[in-house]
């Protein structure tokens, strides 16, 4: 049976078009990701294949892993080996999306002044990590949270919701499909982390030798930032677990 299509409106004809455009990117350029076909662009709505299934579950890390991985070093292989850190990267038709430093920096102060922060020494510890964080290769950041992927009844795995890119190191997706699951299901086991990783860095490996190189520490760094990040959506969207701030903010309270 033909599932009926799937059709997002956008709030404006440029948030749709910016989709398109992010869309096409990672058709091009980060081919391990499959998405739903794209049937039809209207003035400010996309319509898509309809797919059926159930999101990311933790047992499905260590597989979502390897593929981001394989996603990752595809995309750097392919568009992003001269990506800087607080330089947007450029579609073909010239237009931008975003860099790593820039928004970062603007959430980060933004979760201060709304609380998730105790202080300005705590931002300014976050706002540091950020910096030590950018330093690359870089890859592309997709929001990868469980809700984002489908995986069907035949197992396959399809990404959904590619509406805003933007650069970020190799690891810092990966983190952020870990501390997305922590939040919705608790915590995950060490063992269980530390394979995901181990997995994420053999594929991107497969691209360049430099690709798979994050180490635990690295990981540890970039779910830091997402637990700040993340923080006002606790409560929310199933998120019903709280990440614990790490020693970063030790001694800033």
């Amino acid at each position: 049976m033909t599932l009926p299509p799937f059709t997002k409106r956008y709030e404006t004809p440029g948030r749709a078009a910016e989709a398109v455009r992010h869309y096409r990117w990672i058709s091009e350029h980060a081919r391990p990701l499959r998405q739903p076909a794209l049937h039809d662009i209207g003035a400010a709505s996309l319509t898509f294949e309809r797919v059926e299934g159930r999101s990311v579950r933790p047992e499905d890390l260590r597989r979502m892993a390897e593929l981001l991985g394989h996603a990752h070093g595809a995309a750097w292989h392919s568009d992003l080996q001269s990506a800087s850190p607080g330089t947007p990267h450029h579609h073909q038709d010239g237009t931008p999306f975003d860099d790593y430093l820039g928004p970062r920096e603007i959430a980060l102060r933004r979760r201060h002044d709304q609380g998730h922060l105790p202080n300005k020494v705590a931002l300014y510890a976050m706002l540091g990590l950020l910096e030590d964080t950018a330093q690359g290769p870089f890859a592309f950041y997709k929001d990868s949270n469980p809700r984002n992927f489908i995986i069907t009844a035949a197992g396959d795995i399809v990404t959904v919701d590619t509406d805003d890119l933007s650069l970020a190191p190799m690891g810092y997706d990966l983190a952020k499909l870990i501390a997305t699951l922590h939040l919705t299901y608790g915590p995950l086991a060490d063992q269980a982390v530390n394979a995901a990783l181990f997995a994420y860095n053999a594929a991107a490996g497969c691209y360049g030798a430099r690709l798979g190189t994050t180490d635990r520490g690295r990981l540890d760094d970039f779910l830091a930032l997402h637990a700040v990040l993340t923080a006002p959506y606790v409560g929310r969207n199933g998120y019903r677990h709280r990440w614990p701030l790490r020693s970063h903010l030790r001694g800033t309270r």
